[in-house]
Parts: C-alpha cells; structure tokens; sequence
C-alpha cells in the first residue's frame, strides 16, 4: 500500500464525509442545489448515509482492500449519478462539483489495483 494510495484515499474519505455531513446539517450550500436539481427531500438524508458510509468504507478500506474497493466503487457511482442529475436538471455550470468529489474516490480506486 503505497504513501499516494493513503493520501488519496484519506483526501476521498473527508471529502465523502464533509459532503455527507453538510446534508446532515443542511448547509445552504448544499441543500439549495438539490432542491434546485428537483432532488426529493425525503431523499436528502439517504444521500447523506451514502456518502457518509463511503467514507466510512474508504477509511475501512485501508485495513480491509475489498471493502476500500466496494466504498470507492459505490462513491464513483453515487457521484456520476449526481453528473446525471445536474445535467438532467440543465444547471450546466454545477458539472464541475460532483466531478470534484467523484475525483479523488476514482484515483482511490485506481491505485489501490
């Protein structure tokens, strides 16, 4: 397991948190986008469990590979879901957030293997 690897990962893993977190606490800065997006609010805390147990997995992963593995997996999907969303709601300059996220949680994954 290499320092990059570490770094990475613990960068993916806070920043999985950190986004979790602000849903948690309905941080304007993310809460008007979803709501802006057409993003049900009934959803808001389930996204919020997704990227929070990402984080957790990531974290995990570090000890546990597989479950490194299956953490950043799950994160790349969620943030390209979100990709999906933004664009679908045409909010065309927002692209570049979720690709922030989805960044770190790929490069985790691909140097993990």
């Amino acid at each position: 397991m290499s320092t990059t690897y570490v770094v990475v990962t613990a960068l993916a893993a806070f920043m999985a948190g950190f986004s979790g977190g602000a849903i948690f606490v309905r941080a304007t800065f993310v809460v008007e986008p979803l709501a802006e997006y057409g993003v049900p609010q009934a959803w808001w805390n389930w996204l919020g469990v997704a990227k929070a147990a990402g984080a957790v997995g990531l974290v995990a992963g570090l000890f546990v590979p597989v479950v490194g593995v299956l953490a950043a997996i799950g994160l790349v999907l969620y943030f390209a879901g979100a990709v999906v969303t933004v664009v679908r709601a045409r909010s065309y300059a927002h692209i570049p957030f979720p690709l922030i996220y989805l960044a770190p949680a790929a490069a985790s994954l691909v140097l993990l293997g």
